[in-house]
């Protein structure tokens, strides 16, 4: 991808190593009998004597390139037709993580099963998509990727690969960003394997969970899964770090020059109490239910789903209490995995798809525009539409990572990418975000939702000819009982909904945001930010 949209990262969001479970994942596990699966079936008896062998032949979960990202030149008369293909693609990996997740004893008995019958298969599923999306470029007159072909091929993630930031993890430096958040960061987690700790949690069902180790809590009577968390897809203990331990990684903001714009505007939108949720995108994936795989807090707009236009958006009311910000802020749930379920637990984009326990709802969402430490900004056009973060890193890697993860008092020493933290007695969980603060000037999106906007470069300043918006800020605190570790097993864990192939990772928190605004608003915004006030 281009210079534009590939994030400088810093030393922001690293990740520091806990204790890890070294458990190599292994045979028992939760099989979800009538729907989608982010969990194994048991397999006690398959095991014999004979662990070490058995579980060489297991991976944790499906890495496939995505395809969206490689697409940054789709004609606006296919785009419709190409994310529908897209939403298909996402659909199939979802699949066939199931038949993965529910075939261990298969597994264990033949080293070839994850080939033969999971990823063949699904290469050749993958790749009839992918020529639909070619025919759909080429109808409409342009030119689709000479290498396309090359992205149907998926492979299988070992579980000691899994903590590791994905294919493209690892090290990587990089300079921070503006608006008082660093970007990115991370560092190899040296191959350690990812267990879900020793025997079980608890079984909230009344029935025996399976032997052998296992991670997570009982679901329903089901029985525990083998990566860790309630639904046996993550997160594991490896997955969070008491931040009192952590070292402090937060680095100076960067000087403001004379002609800064070094104002703020807050919009005081609320935190979803009316419990306004959805497992649609209508960035990525409009006209498709449940495009999304996982279930979101809407604050703002009221009216945002896959089927809603431009129009339907300036029909949508808000929640703000300045009526005239009609902008669609948008989220990721937190859940806590401590046994509980909630309405979505049989449902798409919930318990059909490894996102379970109970939905939390931030006791503070603060939304801010702030300005650039280099210059002046425009006003944000209408109906543009950032993407920030990355909801698939577990298997892109973190280049486009953007979690931000830390606790009140800590915020302005500590900020994660790689794992959650365990706060301190009186301490609150916060996560953060700072959008992409320079836009191309032309366009509202873009094919792969990315090209469009950039991040400021490590002085703050926006390059290519990119042009200075208001940059959004957003921060959300929940009060979170706080997980603890034992015997290298998370319990009470808590974790982001996400693509259930991801395993409930830290750094796949994202946020998305569509701006829509009446009565001159973003204009009055940019003004307000430019002559350095503060503003609501």
């Amino acid at each position: 991808m281009g210079r534009n949209i590939r994030k400088r990262r810093s030393p922001l969001a690293v990740k520091v190593t806990a204790a890890s479970a070294a458990l190599a994942l292994g045979g028992g596990g939760l099989i979800w009998a009538n729907f989608y699966a982010s969990a194994h079936e048991s397999n006690n008896d398959a095991w014999g004597g004979n662990r070490t062998k058995a579980t060489a032949a297991q991976v944790a979960t499906i890495s496939c390139p995505d395809v969206g990202q490689k697409l940054t030149n789709v004609p606006d008369k296919a785009r419709t037709d190409v994310a529908g293909e897209l939403s298909n693609l996402d659909r199939q990996i979802t699949e066939a993580y199931q038949r993965l997740a529910t075939t261990r004893d298969a597994q264990t008995r033949d080293a070839s099963f994850v080939q033969n019958s999971i990823l063949q298969p699904l290469k050749e599923r993958r790749q009839n998509i992918l020529d639909r999306i070619k025919l759909e470029i080429t109808r409409v007159g342009g030119t689709a990727p000479g290498d396309l072909d090359t992205l149907a091929n998926c492979t299988g993630t070992p579980a000691d690969q899994t903590n590791a930031g994905g294919q493209q993890g690892g090290q990587n430096g990089g300079q921070q960003q503006g608006g008082g958040q660093q970007q990115g960061g991370g560092q190899d987690n040296g191959g350690q394997q990812q267990g879900g700790g020793q025997q079980g949690g608890q079984d909230n069902g009344g029935q025996q969970q399976g032997g052998g180790q296992q991670g997570g809590q009982g679901n329903g009577g089901q029985q525990g899964g083998n990566i860790g968390g309630q639904a046996g897809n993550g997160p594991v203990a490896a997955d969070f770090v008491d931040i009192t331990k952590a070292q402090p990684n937060v680095q100076a903001k960067p000087r403001k020059a004379r002609n800064a714009s070094r104002g703020t505007f807050t919009t005081r939108c609320g935190v979803n109490t009316n419990k306004n949720h959805n497992t649609d995108n209508v960035i990525v994936a409009p006209g498709v239910k449940n495009g999304a795989h996982h279930l979101h807090d809407y604050v703002g707009n009221q009216k945002i789903d896959a089927f809603a236009s431009n129009d339907t958006f300036l029909q949508g009311g808000s929640s703000c209490q300045n009526k005239s910000d009609l902008s669609s802020y948008y989220w990721p749930v937190v859940r806590v995995q401590d046994g509980s379920q909630d309405f979505d637990q049989n449902n798409d984009g919930g318990g059909k798809e490894g996102n379970v326990g109970k939905i939390l709802t931030p006791v503070q969402a603060q939304i801010k525009y702030v300005g650039s430490p280099t210059g002046k900004v425009v006003a944000m056009p209408q109906f543009l539409r950032i993407i920030t973060g990355d909801a698939k890193t577990t298997t892109n890697g973190l280049a486009n990572a953007n979690a931000h993860w830390s606790c009140t008092g800590f915020e302005n020493k500590v900020q994660l990418t790689e794992q959650y933290p365990i706060c301190p007695q009186g301490s609150k969980v916060v996560r953060s975000f700072a959008f992409q603060s320079c836009w191309d000037g032309q366009n509202t999106d873009s094919a792969n939702h990315r090209t469009h906007v950039a991040f400021a470069d490590a002085g703050g300043a926006c390059q290519n000819g990119f042009k200075a918006i208001p940059q959004l800020t957003m921060r959300l605190v929940y009060d979170i009982a706080p997980p603890t570790i034992e015997n290298g097993q998370v319990k009470n864990a808590y974790a982001v909904d996400g693509f259930p192939e991801q395993l409930h990772k830290p750094s796949t928190d994202h946020d998305d945001f569509i701006s829509i605004t009446t009565g001159n608003l973003a204009n009055k915004i940019a003004n307000c930010v430019n002559r350095g006030q503060n503003c609501s």
